[in-house]
């Protein structure tokens, strides 16, 4: 079984080959999805929540290598869709189906999955973007003390083909610097 992409390619993602994994899908379907399954009060799209984490880890001084891991950390959702964190801990079998996805898409950037120390340098980006995104949007508090932050986040309905561009010219930027 598979999808087709924006590119137009036959697409499977429980069996992903990486020559198959295309900067532009990635970019083109996040810039289309919203976060928090469209419950904040404006549209503010996956590749919008890629691009803040990729500026907040540039902000924290991280390797390009690391910058550009957090720019493609959610592109399991351009081929999986974006599930909520309650729903995907209780999906049998997605975990498994979204860490080879996501597996393969590191391999394809980064030329290797990442180590533990950066998949929590990642992890503490993505949570620092979630939180301020939650407290601008939703006026909620996600932890029960603020990660740090070293960027300025914009939060405001963007133009999606925008928004896909840039993050399309950021991905590969990153992508030529390693």
């Amino acid at each position: 079984m598979y999808i087709t992409t924006y590119s137009k390619i036959h697409f499977t993602p429980l069996e992903p080959k990486q020559e198959e994994i295309l900067v532009e899908d990635i970019a083109h379907a996040q810039s289309l999805m919203t976060r928090a399954n469209g419950h904040f009060p404006e549209f503010y799209s996956v590749a919008q929540h890629s691009l803040a984490c990729g500026k907040e880890a540039e902000a924290r001084g991280y390797s390009d290598r690391l910058v550009l891991a957090c720019l493609v950390h959610d592109g399991s959702e351009a081929y999986l869709s974006d599930i909520t964190r309650p729903v995907k801990s209780v999906l049998k079998g997605y975990r498994k189906a979204e860490k080879i996805l996501q597996d393969a898409i590191y391999c394809r950037f980064l030329g290797s999955v990442l180590t533990e120390e950066e998949n929590l340098a990642v992890k503490r980006v993505d949570d620092a973007c979630l939180y301020y995104e939650f407290l601008h949007y939703m006026g909620e508090k996600l932890m029960s003390e603020a990660p740090e932050k070293y960027s300025d986040m914009i939060f405001e309905t963007r133009d999606f083909k925008t928004v896909e561009r840039e993050l399309a010219e950021q991905i590969v930027k990153y992508w030529q610097k390693i």
